[in-house]
């Protein structure tokens, strides 16, 4: 590595609800070897927001799990309910630029007009990359007075992306480099398939979408390794980095680590976890070659 050249920083981001898996393994393999191949970081956040789901047993355990692999990140990990502060303030930041407004359907008034609306015109509601019905916005367009008349009278809500008012401020293409698929390429990104969604709900400052844009920024990450299935995701996180004034890392979108099934891989669903597989005799080398990868990481390169 050259001694003018950044250092490339890398990071494993899972949540600590449940015990770490195959396919939880292979990205942390991939990030881990990736970053000790250029000589640069690997980093490790808990996305620990839902804080019902993420317990500090469980995360204790991640942890363990993760140092039994032999996976040691370069500093203590990053956990995102220590810094809703953070996601506050760019939550602050976009509605004071007109960009965010208080969503007041519920996920099941929102089904609810989907249906609706397929009955009566025949035709579908467009949905999202992840098979939700798209929000329609229908309070999109409500007075600062009627807004406020509502959340004081305590109504639920939820602050949302103004997707039209951010395409529009945005004005031209949007796209990121990616090299999931071999060599990096620039790929378009369609924030607008996502509709006008979730940056924060009314008792948390934050989403997954906001959360970890501010976060990849805030440490410094320039790549961004992760499974295939996020990568729609991407177009909303380049959006926002837009919007914020935030950098852009390179991003890898790897293929998933399936079960028997032909299905991702679910700790919800029972996966074997990595911790089931160890007491049963098996080795981080084993696990290594389970998902594909040399039985042992590459050796870091001089400087």
């Amino acid at each position: 590595m050259s001694a003018s050249a950044p250092r490339r920083v890398f990071r494993f981001a899972p949540s600590p609800n449940g015990l770490l898996h195959l396919g939880h393994a292979y990205s942390a393999f991939l990030n881990h070897d990736l970053a000790l191949a250029c000589g640069g970081r690997f980093l490790l956040r808990l996305e620990d927001i839902d804080r019902a789901r993420c317990t500090p047993e469980l995360e204790a355990r991640l942890i363990g799990d993760l140092e039994w692999l032999g996976l040691a990140p370069a500093e203590p990990p990053r956990r995102q309910s220590e810094h809703f502060a953070d996601y506050e303030a760019a939550l602050e930041a976009l509605r004071d630029a007109g960009l965010a407004y208080p969503g007041f359907m519920t996920r099941g008034e929102v089904r609810a007009f989907a249906s609706l609306h397929e009955e009566r015109e025949g035709r579908p509601w467009p949905r999202d990359p992840d098979g939700a019905p798209i929000y329609p916005g229908l309070d999109r367009d409500l007075s600062p007075t009627e807004r406020r008349a509502r959340i004081a009278a305590g109504e639920g809500f939820a602050w949302r992306l103004d997707m039209r008012a951010a395409l529009d401020r945005l004005g031209g293409v949007l796209s990121f480099t990616e090299s999931g698929g071999g060599e990096p390429a620039e790929v378009r990104a369609d924030p607008a398939l996502w509709g006008d969604v979730v940056l924060a709900r009314r008792d948390l400052p934050t989403s997954y979408h906001l959360s970890v844009t501010v976060d990849d920024a805030l440490q410094g990450v320039t790549d961004v390794v992760r499974g295939r299935d996020l990568l729609p995701s991407t177009s909303v996180h380049r959006l926002l980095q837009e919007l914020l004034g935030l950098a852009q890392p390179r991003y890898h979108h790897h293929d998933l680590i399936l079960g028997e099934d032909g299905r991702k891989l679910s700790k919800s669903e029972g996966a074997a976890s990595v911790r089931a597989l160890g007491a049963a005799g098996l080795t981080p080398a084993d696990i290594r070659r389970m998902v594909g990868l040399p039985s042992q990481a590459p050796v870091m390169p001089r400087s």
